[in-house]
């Protein structure tokens, strides 16, 4: 237990980092976030068809950034895409303080509670092979790695991530090494030394996710094996939930990608898919995560520091009172409700989620 003294000097520097970050946002939203948006697209990016419709407008939901952000869908193959896309200054604007900083203390937890999906991804590869190496890209903090020592524990991980939680990964010891960076400015260094190179979560984040392909078959020689894990764009109740649906989480999801399309895009890099899992993929939190975002919204935490709205004593007790009232109660509903929705993934095969383990031929 935290002494009184080291309760008020943690208290401290958070308040002073809290008034810091207040000064840098306030700065930055003074020249307006419309800069933060390329040109929007007339043709799909990934097979360049004009047939565009608008699938979705949405502000930030979790973090209540200001913005609005669309996807597109092409109805020709089917991809989703962000339309107006970020700039790679938007993007250091909007992830900043959701993973890191002033998010990392609320986001750690929802990781680490990740335990039996990181189990199912390892037993996946263990099920063809037993790596010696494995470089898990998107890594995050790196609790893949922790949890899926429990499974392989002679396996050495290594993670890459452009956060700092992949640093806190190596020096807790969950990874071997942690590499912060962009992963294609890294391919010639890690070309051929893993058995498996893992991207959970990570293709929907980039920019060009078969630019990213294109790295993965470089560093990962013949006979070793590439395990992607991403949202299914075609989720048959995604549009029951609307923008409430999570794993569309704007502004950071550039790109929703069918599994026809992802399949495809390994076959011409070199890949053999050898297991295609979907309904056993479903990850339980449309529900819990829908109520999650509605509660950040009208339970804003009236500190954030990019809020332009003052901080009053009518705001600060209608945050409490979402949380520590509502959302106890709200969450174990939710959870009820998730649990049939994955029975009903698993029965149908039809999910919030695929996953394929492919194998790099040539």
């Amino acid at each position: 237990m935290l002494t009184s003294a080291a309760r008020n000097t943690r208290q401290t520097v958070t308040v002073t980092a809290t008034t810091d970050a207040r000064v840098q946002y306030t700065a930055e939203l003074a020249r307006g976030v419309e800069r933060f948006l390329e040109p929007p697209r007339r043709t799909c990016p990934w097979c360049g068809s004009p047939d565009l419709v608008v699938r979705m407008r949405t502000p930030d939901l979790i973090q209540g950034k200001p913005g609005v952000f669309t996807l597109s869908r092409c109805r020709t193959c089917r991809h989703v895409f962000q339309n107006p896309r970020l700039t790679l200054e938007g993007l250091d604007f909007y992830y900043r303080d959701f993973y890191d900083g002033l998010g990392q203390q609320v986001m750690e937890p929802v990781f680490d509670g990740g335990t039996a999906v990181n189990h199912a991804r390892a037993r996946d590869v263990l099920a063809v092979t037993t790596p010696k190496t494995w470089l898990d890209v998107g890594t995050g903090y790196g609790y893949f790695a922790k949890h899926s020592r429990e499974l392989l524990p002679d396996t050495v991980f290594e993670g890459l991530d452009l956060g700092s939680g992949v640093e806190l990964g190596a020096q807790r010891g969950w990874l071997a090494r942690g590499h912060r960076a962009l992963f294609l400015d890294c391919v010639e260094e890690l070309a051929g030394r893993f058995d498996v190179l893992s991207m959970h979560h990570y293709l929907e984040h980039t920019r060009d996710p078969r630019a990213e392909l294109d790295g993965a078959a470089r560093v990962l020689r013949p006979g070793s094996y590439l395990l992607i894990e991403m949202p299914d764009p075609d989720y048959n109740l995604a549009p029951a939930f609307g923008r409430w649906w999570f794993p569309l989480l704007q502004p950071q999801h550039q790109h929703m990608i069918p599994l026809p399309n992802l399949l495809g895009a390994l076959a011409e890099r070199g890949f053999q898919p050898l297991r295609i899992t979907r309904g056993q993929a479903h990850i339980g939190i449309d529900a819990t995560w829908a109520l999650v975002q509605l509660f950040a919204v009208i339970g804003r935490d009236p500190s954030l520091p990019w809020l332009t709205e003052p901080e009053t004593p009518a705001r600060r007790r209608r945050h409490e009172l979402v949380w520590q009232k509502l959302a106890p109660k709200g969450f174990a509903a939710m959870h009820k409700v998730d649990a049939v929705l994955g029975a009903i993934a698993r029965r149908t095969d039809s999910a919030n989620t695929y996953r394929v383990l492919a194998r790099r031929l040539s």
